[in-house]
């Protein structure tokens, strides 16, 4: 059931945030270090399912993509900051106490991913190993660079990155472009790197601008979203969320985009037919970003093998839509259903919104955090029934 109760003191509060958004432009970052009520009301406004949770776990300015140590220490990532940081929750209460910034002065540390003791962070051009880097928190290593070829184009730079299966690094690279063919395949692609050396190659091919994979937890396929090119109208093209099964797949940027519409400046080069087509459309402009396959056991039994994606939201488009989390029902290979999970970040009726959610990471009780690059918050989603 969604709770619509708003008092007087959230009113207030989140009027002077809209109205802070509107004149600046810019990410407003909320402190709720010294008002914990003011978190409660923010709190309030999500909307989840009947028997779930939502609270704040951390506080992390411009939060974005989300890893964690097998010890429980939260890496989290920043795309317009230069930071990275460690989170740990000593206590138990499922609230970090502990924020520590590993690194700073780097360029849209936007990707952070960890195995073996070490952390590895994505800059624009950069992936970077901080080896052992729990062994001393209040002191971290200098980083190692493992590859520094990636292209130093900013638009579309930013990289999630994660391990595979495989144990090889996955790392996106964004069109640098709203909509272009480059003579550089690694472009607009997906691709993978041996972190002990060697040359990334492309695994998926005519992937616009990817921030968010997972893995089936059945087939070990790799799944991921995909935002979907502006300049067409509020409708179309949608963004989508697909999945390789087999390397070297194409799966049609610049040339079409959701399976079958031909682009106007590029579509007369190759048929979408050419191309794999999405496994589920999602909205024009909801910016699909961070998704995990739930496979925890806190959750209703419904929701294991499912997938759950944060919508960072529309940013060009008439009438806002994103803003949220999505429930994608999974069968086999097909996405059979999507519904709202939580939602409460955009006033609809106003066209107003407080928060963006970015990444979703499982927790090993089962829970979820999520980060919000906007309202520069970290929360905990967890279920009690």
């Amino acid at each position: 059931m969604k709770n619509y109760h708003t008092t007087a003191l959230t009113f207030i509060f989140l009027v002077s945030i809209f109205i802070s958004c509107q004149d600046s432009g810019q990410e407003t970052n909320i402190d709720v270090s010294e008002n914990p009520e003011e978190a409660d009301s923010l709190m309030s406004m999500l909307n989840l399912p009947d028997g779930f949770q939502i609270s704040v776990f951390a506080e992390v300015n411009n939060a974005r993509s989300l890893a964690m140590s097998p010890s429980g220490t939260i890496f989290v990532g920043n795309r317009r900051g230069d930071k990275v940081y460690a989170l740990q929750d000593e206590d138990n209460d499922f609230k970090a106490e502990t924020i520590v910034v590993i690194d700073s002065g780097l360029s849209s540390p936007n990707g952070v991913a960890f195995r073996d003791g070490d952390l590895y962070v994505a800059e624009i051009n950069r992936i970077l190993k901080y080896p052992d880097v729990e062994n001393d928190l209040a002191n971290p290593p200098s980083p190692e660079v493992v590859y520094g070829d990636y292209p130093t184009e900013e638009h579309h730079g930013w990289k999630y990155i994660a391990f595979g299966p495989d144990g090889m690094l996955y790392v996106p690279v964004g069109a640098p472009c709203n909509n272009c063919l480059s003579d550089d395949e690694v472009f607009a692609s997906i691709t993978r790197l041996d972190v002990n050396g060697g040359e990334p190659e492309v695994y998926a091919h005519g992937v616009r601008n990817s921030v968010g994979f997972d893995w089936h937890p059945d087939s070990g396929e790799l799944w991921f979203t995909d935002n979907g090119r502006d300049n067409l109208g509020d409708s179309i093209p949608p963004c989508e969320l697909n999945f390789v099964s087999e390397a070297g797949q194409h799966f049609g940027y610049p040339f079409c985009h959701g399976g079958d519409i031909s682009d106007p400046e590029f579509g007369d080069q190759r048929p979408c037919e050419d191309f794999r087509k999405p496994a589920f459309r999602f909205e024009a402009h909801t910016a699909p970003l961070g998704m995990t396959f739930y496979t925890g056991n806190m959750f209703p039994a419904e929701y294991k093998g499912d997938i759950i994606v944060a919508q960072h939201g529309s940013w060009n488009r008439s009438n806002k839509v994103g803003y949220r989390l999505m429930r994608l029902t999974i069968e086999g290979n097909e996405a059979t259903s999507a519904t709202v999970f939580a939602d409460g970040w955009l006033d609809e009726a106003t066209q107003n919104q407080w928060g963006r959610p970015v990444d979703v990471l499982q927790l090993p009780d089962g829970s979820v955090l999520v980060s919000d690059d906007q309202a520069g918050l970290v929360y905990r989603i967890s279920y009690s029934g």
